[in-house]
C-alpha cells in the first residue's frame, strides 16, 4: 500500500475511512507525460497532489462537514508505458477493474491522453454515456505530435463513440479543428461567452444523458487560479465560477467517474498541487452530499 506521503489526505483522515474495502472512492495516480510538448511537469504532479492534499482542512467549510466520511482509499500509483497506446490500455484496464468493484474513481494526471483510457472503461459499463470537459483547449484535432492519441486528440477520440459532450471553457482552437466543431455540430462553451454568467448551465445539462463523465483539465481555469500547467490561456474560469458549474453538474447528473489533469508541478510553487487537492476534496463532497 501508498505510505502516508503518496496517500490522499494522509494521517488527517483516519485509517477506517482511508482503507480499500470500505472506501467510496479511489483515488488513481496516474504520473504519465508521454506526449507533452511545451511545458513539463505532469509526471510529478499525482505525488505532489497528494502530498498537498495532507496539509489541507478535512472539514469542508461550504458542505459543512467531513468528506472523507464517504470514504477515500488511495491506489498505487500506474507506471508510465512507453507508448501511448499501451498507457491508455493500462488505464483502461485499471479503471475497469475498480468500476467492477464499484468504487468511484478519481483519476489524477498526468497529462489529457489518459482521459480517453477512463473513457472506454466507463463506456463499457454506461451505455448513455456522455462527457463533459473542463479545458482551453478543445483536443480535438485528429492527430497531433506524437499520433492519434497525443494529449491534443483526446476528445477527438471521445467524440468517435460518443455523441453526448460538452466542451467549457475553450479559448484556444486550430483551423481543424474549427471546420470539426462546424461539421460535427459540437456543443462549445466559448470562454468569452460563459465568463461571470451562470444561465447556460441549466442549458448545457439538459443536452446530455444522467451518467456523466467528468474530464478537467486544469487550463480551462484562469492561470491566477492554476498557475502551473502546461500551455496556460489567459481568461478562464474562476474558482468560484468553477464550484457553481461543478456544483450544478453533480446535483443534476449522476457523475459516473472523474479525472483531473494537466497540472504542471513546479519545484519552486505548490500553489497548483494545492488547489488541485482542494478541488479533487470539495468535488468529492459534491458527489457523496
Amino acid at each position: 500500500m501508498p505510505s502516508n506521503q503518496t496517500v490522499f489526505g494522509g494521517k488527517e483522515i483516519p485509517a477506517k475511512y482511508s482503507g480499500y474495502d470500505s472506501a467510496n472512492v479511489v483515488i488513481l495516480p496516474v504520473p504519465y507525460e508521454g506526449t507533452v510538448c511545451y511545458g513539463k511537469g505532469t509526471r510529478f504532479a499525482p505525488a505532489r497532489i497528494l502530498e498537498a492534499s495532507r496539509y489541507q482542512e478535512m472539514y469542508d467549510d461550504e458542505l459543512g462537514k467531513l468528506n472523507y466520511l464517504c470514504g477515500i482509499a488511495t491506489l498505487p500509483a500506474l507506471r508510465p508505458a512507453k507508448t501511448p497506446e499501451k498507457m491508455v490500455g493500462m488505464v483502461e484496464n485499471a479503471c475497469r477493474k475498480e468500476l467492477d468493484n464499484g468504487k468511484f474513481v478519481i483519476m489524477l494526471g498526468g497529462e489529457h491522453s489518459i482521459s480517453y483510457g477512463f473513457y472506454l472503461a466507463l463506456k463499457e459499463k454506461y451505455d448513455k454515456l456522455s462527457v463533459i470537459q473542463i479545458d482551453a483547449h478543445a483536443d480535438l484535432r485528429d492527430s497531433y505530435t506524437k499520433g492519434h492519441l497525443s494529449h491534443g486528440c483526446v476528445m477527438r477520440r471521445i467524440c468517435e463513440t460518443c455523441n453526448s459532450t460538452a466542451q467549457i471553457g475553450i479559448r484556444s482552437i486550430c483551423e481543424e479543428e474549427t471546420a470539426y466543431i462546424k461539421d460535427m455540430d459540437k456543443d462549445i462553451y466559448w470562454a468569452r461567452d460563459i465568463i461571470g454568467k451562470s444561465d447556460w448551465i441549466d442549458e448545457m445539462l439538459n443536452k446530455l444523458s444522467n451518467d456523466v463523465f467528468l474530464t478537467i483539465d486544469v487550463d480551462g481555469f484562469d492561470p491566477s487560479v492554476f498557475p502551473h500547467t502546461g500551455t496556460p490561456e489567459p481568461g478562464g474560469i474562476s474558482w468560484y465560477q468553477g464550484l457553481e458549474i461543478f456544483k450544478r453538474i453533480f446535483s443534476r447528473k449522476n457523475v459516473v467517474g472523474m479525472d483531473l489533469v494537466e497540472v504542471a508541478s513546479d519545484k519552486t510553487s505548490r500553489n497548483s498541487e494545492y488547489t488541485a487537492a482542494k478541488l479533487v476534496y470539495r468535488l468529492i463532497g459534491y458527489k457523496f452530499n
